[in-house]
């Protein structure tokens, strides 16, 4: 098949990696360079990256409700367009232009999470399990019949470790519709508009840690965090990203009678009080230094272990 393709992150890129070797693909949309990093220098899109590597042309437009857009699109000849995490509305005039229409590879069991955010709120939800639907894109937010569908338990896993292995699952299901679409036996489900869920894109202070709140929301927090949308709270003052964190074994907890917003070092372990129960830090970063685990992080805050050290809200 003449494919085009759309998306941005590293989730797309895996799936565009593997797309390569089974269809043709004639063009590649994605954002425009950023500007990452402490140099300040404009970083090609990871799909960029690799569309680059394979010599496929790439577009980054700023909008694709441009006519001059549909025409290029449309001088692509494409049979279908696939789109991963690309970060812009498809128009309706884009999403007639193929005779296979467009398939997005939407990181939830649909309908439930549609939008932005499934991987973040799924976790953030407690949801036992999650996975990936290849979906025919309509005008709607992620609204349309799907196909095929992959799904895997989240257990303890983090965003990035269930985004990598939801890209991998991803790309295998677009793989297997494309053959499916082809050979003329793909068969589509009608979402059911009653288990309707919507994942908000993520907010600057959503995953901020409050010592008020129960233990079990701020280690679902410290799960579904990133580098892009860290974890953060002060503690003696220091601002830190917790990047792993876990429940305290009952045994602890009787010893350590930990209040919120109090911080312990016990055994060789960095807790703090939370309005439910402590948690253990296992591995932070502090402003400004290398990730380290919570113990080192502790042996440098003074008088910690004299029970007066406090931690908070990081109020910016």
């Amino acid at each position: 098949m003449r494919v085009v393709f759309m998306g941005t992150p590293g989730f797309s890129a895996a799936i565009l990696e593997n797309l390569i070797g089974a269809h043709d693909v004639v063009g590649v949309f994605t954002r425009a360079d950023a500007v990452r990093g402490r140099g300040k220098k404009l970083i090609p899109s990871p799909v960029k990256q690799i569309a680059q590597q394979h010599g496929i042309p790439v577009f980054t437009p700023k909008t694709l409700r441009d006519p001059e857009m549909h025409q290029l699109i449309q001088s692509l000849q494409p049979d279908v367009i696939c789109v991963a995490a690309y970060g812009m509305i498809l128009p309706y005039e884009v999403l007639i232009i193929p005779q296979y229409g467009c398939l997005n590879v939407h990181a939830s069991l649909l309908p439930r999470w549609r939008g932005a955010a499934p991987v973040e709120r799924a976790i953030l939800a407690g949801d036992d399990r999650t996975g990936v639907c290849i979906m025919r894109m309509e005008e709607g937010l992620d609204t349309g019949d799907y196909c095929i569908v992959r799904e895997t338990e989240i257990g303890d896993k983090d965003t990035l470790e269930l985004t990598s292995e939801l890209s991998g699952l991803g790309s295998q299901a677009l793989l297997t519709a494309l053959a499916q679409i082809e050979q003329g036996t793909i068969e589509w489900t009608k979402q059911d508009d009653f288990s309707v869920t919507y994942a908000e894109k993520i907010e600057k202070r959503e995953f901020y840690l409050h010592p008020e709140e129960p233990s079990y929301r701020a280690l679902r927090k410290v799960q579904a965090s990133s580098p892009a949308h860290p974890a953060r709270c002060t503690i003696a003052g220091r601002e830190v990203a917790v990047s792993k964190a876990q429940r305290v074994p009952l045994s602890v907890r009787n010893d350590l009678d930990l209040r919120p917003g109090m911080v312990a070092l016990f055994q060789k372990r960095l807790y703090l009080g939370f309005a439910e129960e402590p948690i253990e830090l296992v591995e932070v970063k502090p402003e400004g230094k290398k990730t380290m685990p919570g113990r080192d992080f502790a042996g440098g805050i003074q008088n910690i272990k004299g029970g007066s050290v406090t931690w908070g809200y990081l109020d910016v």
